[in-house]
């Protein structure tokens, strides 16, 4: 996968005196390194290898590229991903655009449809990028710039990398939400984030439970640690424009977070609930479930929306324990899929 994901990089429709790769191995104990090589030989010209003696983390692999990187706009793309041959032209459209935008999210989509529950990851990442991220774009001020595909100005975020390489919270190192860290920082430097639905980039996602849970609750605890960052600077004059909708953005989805303690806390009165209002219930959710998956049948013109009902269901019952089990384990930095 490693190869694939560096050969899309590298064939990529954008300048070749303008593109560099830099690949870093974060001491893998596998056959990564050797397709890192090959494809070395394979675009000499453009591939930089970097090799960890051990596991150092992604934010220290991060750190490596963006230091080393001579290019003014840096892209990050996960090693389990495909760009597409426009992707990175289509990321770098907005800075020429705009001296004001200081990161780019890109379109994430899922490469694997083999099981049930990549299916309806399908559905879900395109409600979460065409839909909540491009929401966000609108005010200039998109949350999450994804690790999978971000784009960000260098100077920027370079003043303050060493500061979020050795980021803690409640006196722990901060591992994961690396990604929602840098967005943070440039947000807080006054600059705006966009999105670009034009630039794609296909990537790996969970085919079984136990894999979807970890990749969750890793979410959710950066969500909690960047939501209080975000916090700290919202209110202030941080940006020009725009200050109201991001705030508004965040007290909604505060709710998240109300909504699962009031959940917990009236788990003992589901015993006691009658067949017809359980059943109601379930046809209310169902119901606001469908019209976000007919948002993506209105975007993708495809019956696979119907996972997107599947996935509203399969997230009540199975998927509700994620955020509390995050919020208990919050100061816990490892990254849960090793």
């Amino acid at each position: 996968m490693v190869e694939r994901s560096i050969r899309s990089a590298a064939l990529s429709d954008y300048p070749r005196g303008a593109l560099e790769l830099i690949i870093v191995d974060d001491g893998s104990r596998d056959d990564t390194f050797f397709h890192m090589r090959h494809l070395r030989r394979e675009f000499p010209e453009l591939v930089r290898l970097v090799r960890f003696r051990g596991n150092r983390g992604k934010r220290a692999a991060l750190l490596e590229g963006f230091e080393a990187a001579r290019g003014e706009i840096v892209l990050t793309i996960d090693s389990d991903s495909e760009v597409e041959p426009s992707t990175v032209r289509e990321m770098v459209k907005p800075f020429l655009a705009d001296a004001r935008v200081g990161a780019v999210a890109g379109r994430v989509a899922v490469l694997n449809r083999d099981s049930f529950i990549s299916r309806m990851l399908e559905v879900q990442y395109a409600l979460a990028f065409d839909f909540a991220r491009a929401a966000q774009s609108v005010y200039r001020a998109v949350a999450c710039c994804p690790g999978a595909l971000s784009a960000f100005r260098r100077g920027v975020i370079l003043p303050h990398l060493r500061e979020w390489a050795q980021q803690q919270f409640l006196g722990r190192p901060v591992s994961h939400g690396e990604d929602q860290a840098l967005t943070n920082i440039v947000l807080r430097a006054g600059y705006d984030t966009v999105y670009q639905s034009s630039a794609v980039v296909h990537t790996l996602a969970p085919t079984r439970y136990r894999q979807l849970s970890r990749m969750f609750v890793r979410w959710d605890r950066s969500y909690i640690v960047e939501g209080f960052s975000f916090a700290k600077f919202m209110l202030t004059a941080y940006r020009r424009d725009h200050r109201l909708l991001p705030i508004v953005g965040f007290a909604f989805s505060t709710l998240r977070v109300v909504s699962v303690f009031y959940l917990v806390l009236g788990l003992p009165a589901l015993f006691d609930i009658h067949w017809r209002e359980l059943l109601g219930v379930t046809l209310a959710m169902l119901v606001g479930a469908s019209f976000t998956a007919l948002y993506y049948l209105k975007i993708e013109r495809s019956f696979r929306f119907l996972y997107g009902i599947a996935y509203a269901l399969f997230s009540a019952l199975c998927l509700q324990w994620i955020l509390p089990w995050a919020m208990l384990t919050v100061r816990d930095e490892r990254w849960g899929t090793r």
